[in-house]
Formats: structure tokens, sequence, C-alpha cells
């Protein structure tokens, strides 16, 4: 890899990054933000403080869900790296918001500056796979691709380090653990300014061919570009037939429903998992679960999703796509019926305790082998560049949206349920699992010509 490509890659993850913290971040200091005044907790019965709790963990997805219909068109209308710099100032305003939430009513400030945020990380989750997709050779597309659920992992481990009592989780600090994700955001705008515009980008939507062979020699190097410049003139040729998309014609047009449906399962299918209520609530399920300190549990649990999507990064272009995501899917059916039985019969058996907590890491582990990279990079794998940004952005919209209703509702659910919670998401990844099986093709080292044909078949 040239030092250009890496730098390129890795300052687009990081609004990947600043995803995952959000979403760990919440997690952390539960006695402040869950119930950010004691004035707040004193005055309000338990189920408003519940709503107030379960509505600071999913406006975040609220904002995502808003600002994902955007994120192609801003993306085509100024440029992959330009929408990159400018949807950060979203991103520095939701954190500015939570980093004063002590200076006013602390849980309207912190719900506030959260769907702020989650607009910046609806655009981002659009605009960053679009432009490592773009940048990437062919070879490595999976590899660099995974590294967006990389970034997403290290973030959540992040905050739930920085949220340990004892040094950004207690009642001084918690606002500033909320904020600081705006650092990385203004460490990307500078970085981003070092980045070359994607060649595809210039070559096939803006026509500056010269302009696009100059960054593709940054990216690759001195190596023989005639192959990549042949195949981006086939797609220019292929997209001035059939233009651009909308999201309208993706689903009445019988030449992309296959895939749209292929797009849209893989979305659903990676929050339906129930890998979030793990994110969300692994705290109190530890507690469920009799461990002492429950904490450094869920901690541990972050240490096992970096280390893992680690090693996804070598297994996906090896194992390929589908083989993955159905292993993951799998894995994760098994140790979710582990989980229920484990949390079911604990009451009987302390030493299911321990069967609880090798399901949770299970879990984590499966979902990080396939159901967790892979739907953030073969969306822009299954669609050629005239519909991939309404793809992208459909598919974006369905994963927030789905991000949003785990968010709001599974407390809820568990509160209903109890230690049987897990069954609904073990039948939902059954369900996942026959579908991956007959449906979602396999896209390594393919063209989108390619990947296009077999649709066809």
């Amino acid at each position: 890899l040239t030092a250009t490509l890496m730098l390129s890659v890795s300052t687009a993850v990081l609004g990947f990054f600043q995803y995952g913290y959000g979403l760990g971040v919440i997690n952390a200091p539960q006695k402040n933000a869950a119930e950010p005044e004691v004035t707040l907790r004193d005055a309000v019965p338990h189920p408003v403080l519940t709503m107030y709790w379960s509505l600071s963990v999913s406006v975040f997805a609220v904002g995502g869900m808003i600002s994902s219909f955007t994120g192609g068109w801003i993306g085509d209308r100024l440029g992959r790296v330009k929408a990159m710099l400018v949807v950060n100032v979203l991103s520095i305003a939701g954190n500015l918001l939570m980093g004063l939430a002590k200076l006013g009513p602390s849980h309207i400030l912190i719900i506030a500056g959260r769907a702020i945020t989650g607009l910046y990380c609806g655009l981002s989750s659009g605009l960053v796979p679009m432009y490592v997709s773009e940048v990437s050779p062919t070879a490595l597309r999976g590899a660099l691709g995974t590294l967006h659920q990389l970034a997403i992992v290290t973030g959540i481990l992040f905050s739930q380090v920085l949220g340990l009592d004892f040094l950004m989780g207690n009642d001084k600090m918690w606002p500033l653990l909320l904020a600081l994700s705006g650092a990385t955001a203004l460490l990307q705008f500078f970085l981003l300014l070092l980045c070359p515009e994607s060649p595809r980008y210039l070559y096939i939507k803006l026509g500056k061919v010269e302009e696009a062979k100059k960054n593709l020699i940054r990216l690759r190097g001195n190596c023989d570009l005639m192959e990549e410049i042949a195949e981006m003139e086939k797609e220019k040729q292929e997209a001035a037939s059939e233009k651009k998309v909308s999201i309208k014609q993706l689903f009445t047009s019988g030449k992309y429903r296959q895939a749209v449906i292929v797009a849209l399962m893989v979305q659903i299918s990676q929050q339906f998992s129930g890998i979030n209520a793990i994110f969300y609530y692994s705290t109190n399920i530890f507690e469920r679960a009799g461990v002492d300190q429950p904490v450094y549990a869920t901690i541990g649990v972050g240490v096992v999703n970096t280390v893992f999507t680690v090693i996804s990064l070598f297994l996906v272009e090896k194992a390929g796509r589908r083989s993955l995501f159905m292993a993951g899917l799998m894995g994760m059916l098994v140790s979710a019926v582990a989980m229920t039985v484990g949390l079911a019969l604990l009451s009987q058996f302390a030493w299911m305790s321990y069967v609880s907590m090798v399901a949770i890491f299970l879990f984590v582990i499966f979902f990080e082998v396939g159901p967790g990279p892979i739907p953030w990079f073969i969306v822009a794998e299954l669609f050629s560049q005239g519909p991939r940004p309404a793809a992208i952005t459909i598919a974006g919209f369905c994963n927030w949206t789905c991000n949003f209703i785990v968010g709001m509702c599974f407390q809820y659910i568990a509160d209903l349920c109890g230690p049987y919670v897990f069954v609904i998401f073990a039948a939902l990844l059954l369900a996942f699992f026959l579908f991956a099986y007959f449906k979602v093709p396999e896209t390594k080292g393919k063209s989108f010509e390619e990947i296009a044909a077999a649709f066809r078949r």
C-alpha cells in the first residue's frame, strides 16, 4: 500500500470511529447520562427515566436516519472528500452541546447533541464506504472495507475504557467524555486536506480524465494503471447509458430489484442480529449473569470485538464475503440460544453464569467474523456507479432505522421477556442465515460487471 492510500483510507474511517464512540459512550457514564440530574432523578417516576435513557440511546440513530438520505447527493454534489470535510461541522456542533450539558438541562442537551452527532454519522456512514470502495484496489477492497468496522469497535472500546469511574465516567468529567469525539472530527478535518479525491468520481462523474489519472498515480504508486483505467472507462460508458438511478427506480426496475433486496437484508441482519442489544446494555446483561465487576466484563467484550475485527481483515479476502457472513450468522444463532439457556437457568445453577459469559463473547466474535463488517462495504460492491449513491442511501437509512428500533425498544422488550429476550434474536438469525444461503452472492475479487452478471443469472 502506498502512503497516500493508507492516509486516505485511515482518514476516511475516522468518521466510523466517531460512530463507534457514539454507540459506546452513552453506556459509560450511566449514572450521569442516563439520569443526568439528581433533581430530575428525584422528581420523575422510573418509567419516565427509562424513556429518557432509551431516547438518549436511540436518538443518535434518528439523526442517522434523517441524514442518510442526503449522503449520496452530497457526495455527488461536492465530491467525496469535500463532502466529508463539510459534514464534520455537525459532529463538532453536536459534541459541543454534550460538552456543555452541565450548564443547562442536561438530559435535553445530551439528547439534542446526540441527535446532531447522529446526523453527522448518518452522512459519514454513506460517504466513507463510497470513498473507500472507490479508492481501493479490487484485490484489497474487502480488507480495506473491513476497516470501517474496525474503526467502530475501536471507538466503542475507547469510550468504554474512558468511561471508567476513575477516568472520565464520574460526576465531574462525564460531559467531556460525551464530547470527546469532537476532537476526532477536528483531526479528520485537517487530514482530509491531504487526501486525494476519488479517481472514479473524477473520471466517471466529472469527466476529468487527467486529474483522475494523477490521483490514481498518487494512490497506487508506480505500477501499471491501464487495467484500472480501462475498467473505469467501461464503467463510465455504462453509467452514461444507464444514467443516474433514483431511489424510486431502484425499487421499480427489475434490473436492480434483487441487488436492492440483498442490500437491505444485510443491513437488517446486522442490526436485528442482537449485537446492539449487547453494545447498549452489556453491563446490565453481565449483572444478570452474576458478574461482580460487570463494567470490566463489558470492556472485555470491547477488546474481543476489536481483536476479531482485525482477524476479519485477513479472512475477508481469503474466505469470501458470503461464506463469512453465513458462518457468522450461524455462530451468533448458537450463541444466542446458549445465552438464553444460561440466563434462564442461572437461578438454579450458579455455574450457568459462565455459560452466559462465554456465549456473549462468542456472540461478539461471530458478529465480527461476518455480519459486522461485510454489510458496510458489500452494498458499494453490489452496484455500479449509476445506482450506487441511491443504493448506499437506502441501505444507510435501513441500517439506521433498525438501529433506532433496537435502541428504543430493547429495554422494554428485555423487561417484558426477561432471560428469553434473545430467543427473538435467535429466530431472526435463523431467517437471515436462510436468506443469505439462497440469495446473497459472492463478491470477492469480482468487478461490478461480474457481480451484476451473477444477479442476472
